[in-house]
Formats: C-alpha cells, sequence, structure tokens
C-alpha cells in the first residue's frame, strides 16, 4: 500500500491541478463571476482532498483484501471514481447551492457537471499518477 507522505502527494497534486482546470472552465459553462466559481473550487477542493486521503486509503485496503493487492484494474480503477463522487456529490451539493445562491437542482445540476469533469480526470490522473509513482510489487506488473 502506499506510503502517507505518498497520498499527500497526490492528494495535493490531483486538486491543485483540477483547480486550474475546473475554475476558468466553470466561469464559462455556468456563466458564474470567476471569483465565486473560485471559492466554490477551493473549498470543494479542501474537502476533497481529506475525503480523497481517508477514502484512498479505506478503498485500497478493501481491494487489499478482496484481491490481495492495491493494484487497479480498469474495472476497479471506475468503481473508484464513482464512488468517491458520489460521496462528495451528497456533501457539496448543499454548499455550493448556499453559497452561489442558487436552486438545490441548479446546485445539484452544477455539481453533477463538475463530478462528471472529475470522474474523467480522476481516471486519468490516477492511471497517470500510478505509471509516474509505481509501488515497487507493482515492477513486475503492466499497468
Amino acid at each position: 500500500m502506499r506510503s502517507f507522505p505518498d497520498r499527500v502527494r497526490h492528494a495535493l497534486s490531483f486538486e491543485i491541478i483540477a483547480l486550474f482546470l475546473i475554475i476558468p472552465m466553470g466561469a464559462v459553462v455556468f456563466q458564474m463571476p470567476l471569483h465565486d466559481i473560485g471559492v466554490v473550487g477551493v473549498v470543494s477542493s479542501t474537502l476533497a482532498t481529506v475525503w480523497n486521503l481517508i477514502y484512498n486509503y479505506f478503498f485500497d485496503l478493501g481491494l487489499q483484501r478482496y484481491t490481495g493487492t492495491t493494484e487497479k484494474t480498469g474495472l476497479a480503477r471506475m468503481l473508484h471514481a464513482v464512488l468517491f463522487e458520489l460521496t462528495l456529490l451528497m456533501v457539496l451539493m448543499p454548499f455550493i447551492a448556499w453559497y452561489l445562491g442558487v436552486s438545490l437542482w441548479q446546485a445539484f445540476v452544477m455539481d453533477v457537471s463538475f463530478s462528471l469533469f472529475y470522474m474523467v480526470y480522476a481516471f486519468g490522473f490516477n492511471w497517470a499518477y500510478d505509471k509516474l509513482f509505481p509501488l515497487p510489487q507493482w515492477k513486475t506488473h503492466v499497468l
């Protein structure tokens, strides 16, 4: 399993790169001020980073127990991304509605849009991260 410093590097790099992508795109797509989307992005990112550390640890623990390894197949990567985004959706939707002064439906649409972006992004980022920083026991396997 990954070390705590590796998990911190993973979580921080994931969120920083995502913010540089999602804030300008969100402001344009939802026709909202950049600073409002920026606040939503930073708060969401902070919550997501903390949850990311916890979620990834328990996902890897479950994967290790179920399969005997933390090496992820394509299906495991999809399950990982979908479950992560679903849990974040439940937490972030009320915050988005409150901060942006929009209805829960509008917040839901925005949050789902962000979640769809993040699911695709998470799949690609995590695959690339595993390629760049493979665990020693993975050296004999092709990811």
